[in-house]
């Protein structure tokens, strides 16, 4: 389970970088769409850290079960 949970963390990067594209390539183009893109890359890399704490706590709780 804790290798799905390390995966999934990253698809957050990764539609984070999407995102962060989306903006570069709208931003003259349509405004209003290049703001809703910057909404999801910010939220994309504060779900990358929260799963990325998550994960580690709980590895850390399963090795101090495990001992």
């Amino acid at each position: 389970m804790i290798k799905i949970l390390k995966y999934t963390e990253y698809l957050y990067l990764i539609v984070a970088i999407f995102s962060m594209y989306r903006v570069f390539t709208d931003w003259n183009v349509d405004r209003q769409f290049a703001y809703i893109f910057i909404f999801f890359t910010i939220i994309s890399i504060g779900m990358f850290l929260f799963r990325r704490s998550y994960r580690k706590k709980f590895e850390k709780h399963q090795q101090n079960n495990n001992q």
